[in-house]
């Protein structure tokens, strides 16, 4: 059927569990068949003390950086305890820039009331982020980057040699989630979805030799350069490049499956 391109077709999502709904009714629109395999599970962070301690002093700083959706959820929710208090409103400092380093982070917060949040419109990477104007003259700013518990250091450590003053809030913890590999494989899917590159490495850890090789001709889905070049070197033999977030993921496979469908 015209308006159902991926019918038929078994389309694996491994976002965590309370992210995937999105993109699973995308799936399910276009006629696919989505199977929810989580990579990844994501939750607050457990101690929360030093979160609150650096949100108290968020009126110090001249910018905040949400590195991720994640971050704007459990970032926000903590501003919103420490600030806010029983009020909804997010009472953020007057003075403080807010930035980004995807489209995805910009709408969750424009969705919470932020605007005038900067962030890149090409390249949806701490390099994308870090060569807009906005970010070249920052001597003396203090910042703080929102993120999970690690991650690449890249933007911190170029706004320091820029001359800012960088401190990590980490408002999210990631864990991977407890899968069955033999389930993925029975399955026999069409395409798989993957949006990170620790999520990636842990699902090449999660198969054996031989089960590698037969979901590596399987078309693997990504939303970003970084993780196609792991993906090709990960041994993965059709890997797919797509605009960032659902909708960007939802035109990839729809396009992929009419050519498919073409040949």
């Amino acid at each position: 059927m015209a308006n159902q391109p991926l019918r038929g077709l078994t389309i694996v999502v491994t976002r965590p569990r309370d992210q995937a709904a999105q993109l699973v009714r995308g799936i399910e629109q276009a006629g696919g068949i989505p199977l929810l395999f989580p990579l990844l599970d994501i939750a607050a962070v457990q101690n929360s003390r030093e979160l609150q301690e650096q949100i108290s002093r968020l009126a110090q700083f001249d910018l905040a950086i949400f590195i991720s959706p994640n971050a704007v959820k459990y970032g926000i929710a903590a501003i919103q305890d420490v600030v806010s208090g029983a009020s909804n409103e997010i009472d953020l400092p007057p003075a403080l820039k807010i930035a980004t380093v995807g489209q995805g982070s910009a709408k969750a917060l424009r969705e919470l009331g932020i605007n005038n949040v900067i962030a890149p419109t090409e390249r949806f990477d701490s390099e994308g982020l870090l060569a807009l104007p906005q970010l070249q003259n920052v001597a003396g700013w203090r910042v703080m980057i929102f993120r999970g518990d690690g991650g690449r250091e890249l933007l911190g450590d170029t706004l320091k040699a820029r001359g800012a003053t960088v401190e990590y809030a980490a408002c999210y913890r990631r864990s991977k989630s407890q899968q069955d590999a033999g389930a993925l494989i029975a399955a026999m899917p069409d395409a798989i979805t993957v949006t990170s590159s620790e999520a990636l490495g842990y699902l090449r850890d999660l198969l054996d030799e031989s089960s590698r090789a037969r979901l590596a001709a399987v078309p693997l889905f990504v939303p970003h350069a970084r993780i196609a070049e792991l993906a090709c070197q990960l041994g993965w033999q059709h890997v797919k490049s797509m605009s960032s977030g659902d909708d960007g993921m939802i035109a990839a496979l729809v396009e992929w499956a009419e050519k498919k469908g073409s040949t």
